[in-house]
């Protein structure tokens, strides 16, 4: 099941659950202390007030993510945050005048690689990547390896990662109170100091994690190839992890580019949940982030895939592959009226109670699984139902009942009831969420992704007013078979199920 973005995102809630029977009503929110602020080179700050520990969560967001990738650069976002690992001219090298020396010298290796290739020396370009090589060996007994991590887990730093989506690069750590300025200190160096060194080797690692996430795993591969049918021109049809040619043919200098544009304050959104005033958090990370060149502005999106033309559909057989069926519907994004109405339509289909799973996994015994997701975000939005099929089960069986389904939620098969106790199971679950200042810190910074951190409040409260009429008129507008892509995966012994219609 794709995690709803209430599920996944919103920690606001509401303290007051209405019984089943009860009318929709506007709830009393669960408020959060939050206060944010934008320097004047644009860096936006946000603090949320949690003395329970003397812990605080740091994050911070780069606006920069496959979104913004074009042809030929995908994948660049991803390979940055690899690289930002590497250290900087104060991290990670024991003399940054010999590091300064080297990376030119290793840059002019591949290039003299890359030449012999496009002349087919293939005896040329083995002896430019031993010279490379070479140089490597002789460059990395400069290097001080992991100190970046080693100096945040020596004052007790926890939650250290930091990962690429579509949207954005995020770095993130726990810090016990009294060292969170380490995290500010660390981060302002990685923005104006950071090094791309150990390009190369480290751009076959990405290789590497491509091939074993992506092209080693029959679900990768469909996955993959169902989201960029599904998204057509929209730049979300990107990966994040990037293309393999884009990646193989990565330039050092390519990343350095987008680095020295795109990590600057202007493109920059810090958060800290936990134990610090917003007072001196807006003080410390002034002192450290203020002064620094604003940078570019983050990458516009203005690409839009046009309206589907008709049903689109994947059929992929591979050998080992467990079969599996998805149906993915394009919806608008967060800010319209529309958008919470799914989170709705989820509820009544997933999970233990919802229909799908009721019908068939309990009662038909057709799939071992079967949920559904609302993906909600800016630009457009994605609604999946997902089901994996039984063995021996036939799988157009199985998307005629999916489809007859969804066709019930928009000819008046919903209740009040039935949408009461969504909203409630819902409300309960997102309580939950509170207890992690990550997970605060997390979903602040990606609804300041959307728009604003104020999502946090608004958006639960816009599902909590849908009502039977709204839900049933946001399934009957947007979940139509016309508009689908439907893909499925299947194991070679089933091809015999491959020659499919479209079902209404």
């Amino acid at each position: 099941m794709i995690p709803s973005i209430l599920g996944s995102l919103a920690a606001i809630l509401f303290a007051q659950i209405a019984p089943a029977s009860a009318a929709p009503q506007s709830v009393p929110e669960i408020r959060l202390t939050v206060r944010d602020t934008v320097f004047s080179n644009g860096m936006r700050v946000l603090v949320h007030e949690d003395h329970s520990l003397p812990m605080v969560a740091c994050q911070i967001f780069y606006v920069t993510g496959s979104v913004h990738e074009h042809a030929g650069g995908t994948g660049i976002a991803h390979m940055l945050e690899h690289m930002l690992f590497k250290g900087t001219r104060k991290v990670g090298i024991t003399d940054s005048l010999a590091d300064a020396r080297f990376l030119p010298r290793i840059d002019s290796a591949e290039e003299a690689r890359r030449e012999a290739l496009s002349r087919g020396d293939t005896a040329g370009a083995r002896r430019a990547k031993a010279a490379m090589d070479s140089l490597n060996t002789l460059h990395r007994a400069y290097f001080v390896k992991d100190e970046l991590w080693q100096a945040y887990q020596e004052v007790g730093g926890t939650d250290l990662n930091a990962y690429t989506s579509d949207l954005a690069t995020v770095y993130h750590v726990t810090l016990p109170t009294n060292r969170f300025e380490l995290f500010l200190w660390m981060e302002s160096d990685r923005m104006t100091r950071s090094v791309m060194r150990d390009f190369y080797a480290e751009r076959d690692v990405v290789r590497e994690e491509r091939r074993l996430r992506i092209e080693n795993k029959p679900q990768g591969r469909y996955w993959e190839s169902l989201d960029h049918l599904f998204w057509g021109a929209h730049p979300y049809g990107n990966p994040t992890i990037g293309w393999p040619s884009d990646i193989e043919s990565y330039r050092r200098s390519q990343v350095q580019e987008h680095y020295e544009k795109f990590y600057g304050p202007k493109n920059a959104i810090l958060v800290l949940s936990g134990d610090v005033t917003a007072d001196k958090a807006f003080e410390m990370a002034g002192r450290y982030f203020g002064g620094i060149r604003k940078g570019a502005d983050f990458p516009q999106v203005v690409t839009r895939d046009p309206e589907p033309a008709g049903q689109k559909r994947l059929v992929s057989i591979q050998d080992n592959a467990r079969p599996r069926i998805d149906i993915l519907f394009p919806l608008p994004d967060i800010h319209d009226s529309s958008s919470s109405a799914f989170e709705i339509v989820e509820g009544v289909l997933s999970g233990a109670s919802g229909r799908l799973e009721r019908l068939l996994v309990d009662s038909l015994r057709l799939c071992t699984s079967v949920g559904a997701g609302h993906r909600a975000q800016i630009y457009a939005s994605q609604f999946v139902i997902s089901a994996t099929p039984a063995q021996g089960a036939d799988p157009v069986h199985i998307e005629r009942i999916v489809w007859e389904e969804v066709a019930r939620l928009g000819e008046g098969s919903l209740s009040a009831r039935e949408i009461q106790r969504v909203k409630n199971r819902l409300a309960v679950a997102r309580l939950g969420r509170l207890r992690s200042r990550e997970t605060i810190a997390g979903d602040l910074g990606y609804m300041e992704l959307f728009g604003s951190w104020k999502l946090l409040s608004s958006y639960p409260q816009s599902v909590q007013l849908q009502t039977d009429s709204t839900v049933k008129a946001a399934a009957a507008k947007w979940l139509r078979p016309e508009r689908a892509t439907v893909g499925w995966l299947l194991p070679r012994n089933h091809s015999e199920h491959t020659k499919t219609g479209v079902y209404r």
